[in-house]
C-alpha cells in the first residue's frame, strides 16, 4: 500500500508493475481489495496498476463536507498528477464505473480507453434518490453489518453463493468492514450523480462493458445502451453472473479484460 497527499486527501492506494497504467475505481460498499486479483495478475503481465480506496472507504479518509461525484473524479485526477501518470486505461465496477465516467467527463483527454463493469449511465430518478438518501439515513444510525448481510444476495448470482462459498464469504467481510459514514457519504453522491449518455457518445477511445446476466442493478438494456452510445466498444454478457463478474468469474473476467488491453495497445501501434 502506499500513500499520497493531494491538495485535498490523503489517498491510500495499490500501486504495482511497470508499464501502461491502468486505473482500477471500485464499487460500493468495497474497497480497493475487491481488485486484489487484477493488480496481481496485470501488474505481472507488464502494466502498471493503480487501484485506490475511494474517500470515505478502506483506509483513505473521508474529509467533512459533502462533496458530489465530480469530487471523487478530481480525487483521482491529483492522484495520476502525484504519479506523473498523464493518460491511464480506466476501469470502473457499479459506483466506480459511474465515477469512471465523471472521470472522463472532466478529464477525456487523460482517458485512453474505459471499461465499464455492471454499471450504467442514466441518472437517478426522484424515488431512487430518496431512497439513496434513506439507506444513507440508516447506515448513519445503524452500521453496516445488516446492510451487508442484505445486500449480499444481490451483489452476485445465487450459483456463485452456492457453488463459491469462498468468494461470498470474503464478499460479505468486506462489506461489513466499510467505513458506514464513508458509504452513506457515497451514496448521497450518487443519488446527485449527473446523467452520462452524453459523455459516453462523446468518447473516442476503445472501451469495454461487462455485465452478468444475473446481475440484480444493471439490466441487458443498460449493458447494450451503454454499447451503442460509445464509438468503439465492445460487449462482453457474462452467463451466470451477478453484480460482481471480476470475482465471480475470475478467470473469464481476467480473459476478456486482457484481450481488450492487448487490443488498445495493438490499436495505438498501428496509428
Amino acid at each position: 500500500m502506499a500513500i499520497a497527499k493531494t491538495e485535498n486527501l490523503t489517498i491510500h492506494y495499490d500501486d504495482a508493475g511497470d508499464g501502461d497504467p491502468l486505473l482500477f475505481i471500485h464499487g460500493h460498499p468495497f474497497d480497493r481489495s475487491m481488485w486484489r486479483e487484477q493488480v496481481s495478475l496485470f501488474s505481472r503481465r507488464g502494466y502498471r496498476v493503480i487501484a485506490p480506496d475511494l474517500r470515505g472507504y478502506g483506509s483513505t479518509p473521508l474529509p467533512e463536507g459533502p462533496a458530489g461525484f465530480e469530487v471523487f473524479a478530481q480525487d483521482l485526477a491529483q492522484l495520476l498528477d502525484h504519479l506523473g501518470i498523464d493518460r491511464v486505461v480506466v476501469c470502473g465496477l457499479s459506483m466506480g464505473g459511474q465515477i469512471a465516467m465523471d472521470f472522463c467527463r472532466q478529464f477525456p483527454s487523460r482517458v485512453r480507453a474505459l471499461a465499464l463493469m455492471a454499471t450504467f449511465p442514466q441518472a437517478e430518478t426522484a424515488q431512487g434518490k430518496v431512497a439513496r438518501n434513506a439507506i444513507a439515513d440508516r447506515l448513519e444510525r445503524e452500521g453496516v453489518k445488516d446492510y451487508a448481510v442484505e445486500l449480499l444476495p444481490k451483489m452476485l448470482a445465487a450459483s456463485t453463493i452456492e457453488q463459491q462459498p469462498a468468494v461470498a464469504a470474503g464478499l460479505l467481510r468486506l462489506m461489513g468492514s466499510s467505513n458506514a459514514s464513508g458509504c452513506a457519504a457515497a451514496l448521497r453522491a450518487r443519488a446527485e450523480r449527473l446523467d452520462f449518455a452524453e459523455t459516453l457518445a462523446g468518447l473516442r477511445v476503445p472501451s469495454l462493458v461487462v455485465v452478468g446476466d444475473q446481475d440484480a442493478f444493471t439490466t441487458r438494456a443498460d449493458a447494450e445502451r451503454m454499447h451503442e452510445l460509445l464509438h468503439d466498444s465492445k460487449l462482453i454478457w457474462m452467463e451466470d453472473v451477478g453484480h460482481m463478474p471480476n470475482l465471480e468469474s475470475l478467470a473469464s473476467f481476467d480473459e476478456a479484460f486482457r484481450q481488450f488491453l492487448q487490443s488498445v495497445c495493438q490499436s495505438e501501434a498501428a496509428q
